[in-house]
């Protein structure tokens, strides 16, 4: 995350998201990072817009998605991929 002993930057935290909330970073790793949430009330808040939307995310169902709208997603993801 950052140099040993040093503090986490929000930038950091951003980072480890994902692999905070499922429960797959280190112990010290997620330690040091929920030490910063809660001294850090816009990383809080990012965290629970994050929340939010992998929520919202899982309700989806793909016959919620018109066909052509899925075709072009697919074409487009394929495009950035490395």
């Amino acid at each position: 995350m950052t140099k040993r002993g040093s503090e986490p930057k929000c930038r950091d935290i951003v980072g480890l998201l994902a692999d905070y909330l499922d429960g797959s970073l280190d112990p010290p790793t997620a330690r040091t990072l929920q030490a910063h949430l809660e001294g850090c009330a816009p990383c809080v808040a990012f965290v629970n817009t994050y929340k939010g939307t992998i929520k919202a995310a899982r309700q989806l169902k793909e016959a919620d998605i018109p066909p052509e709208l899925k075709d072009r997603l697919i074409s487009f993801l394929r495009q950035r991929m490395p």
